[in-house]
C-alpha cells in the first residue's frame, strides 16, 4: 500500500500538481511535511531550465522529415 501511495504522489508531482493540493490529497496536515517527504522526487533547477529551454526552441518535436520539408 505504501508503494501505491508513493506512486500516486509521484504521478501528481510529474503532473505539476501544487504541493498544497498534493498534501490535501494525501491527507497530510502540513504541506511542508509533504514537501520534505517527496523533495527527492523534485527535478533539479538545472533539469527544469533544460526542459523549459528545449520546449522554447522546439526540441522534442517530430523532425523525421528534416529541414527539406520546412
Amino acid at each position: 500500500m505504501h508503494v501505491l501511495r508513493h506512486t500516486y504522489a509521484s504521478v501528481l508531482l510529474d503532473a505539476s500538481e501544487s504541493i498544497k493540493a498534493r498534501s490535501l490529497y494525501l491527507g497530510h496536515a502540513d504541506p511542508g511535511f509533504t514537501l520534505r517527504v517527496y523533495t527527492h522526487l523534485l527535478p533539479s533547477s538545472e533539469d527544469r531550465t533544460r526542459r523549459a529551454t528545449d520546449a522554447a526552441v522546439g526540441h522534442g518535436l517530430d523532425t523525421r522529415d528534416g529541414l527539406a520539408t520546412a
